[in-house]
């Protein structure tokens, strides 16, 4: 699954912040861009762990076309970070929640 991600640029001058709009509670961070999206990846599984582990539904992602035009995001470099939901601790990539 493709998640966009925001990624501000040089946080203090030394790393790449990124959030994930889709995903609350998913960000990470990284010294380069390409690494800034690399833990993204990572730090999306981990909060989609956490939502199977609450029982709750995985966020599904929202186009980016709609994204982009988010005011909270303007100036921002959007990216898709590719999610592999087999990683899930063994769980259908389908899952949701009752």
């Amino acid at each position: 699954m493709r998640y966009p991600i925001a990624i501000e640029s040089v946080v203090s001058r030394t790393a790449f912040g990124v959030v994930v709009p889709d995903v609350p509670g998913a960000f990470s961070a990284g010294d380069t861009l390409e690494e800034a999206i690399a833990n993204a990846e990572d730090g999306i599984l981990l909060a989609l762990e956490g939502y199977l582990e609450r029982g709750e539904a995985i966020p599904q992602p929202s186009p980016l076309a709609v994204l982009v035009r988010h005011r909270d995001y303007q100036g921002w470099t959007w990216a898709l970070a590719d999610v592999d939901l087999s990683k899930l601790n063994g769980r259908p990539a389908e899952y949701h929640a009752p």
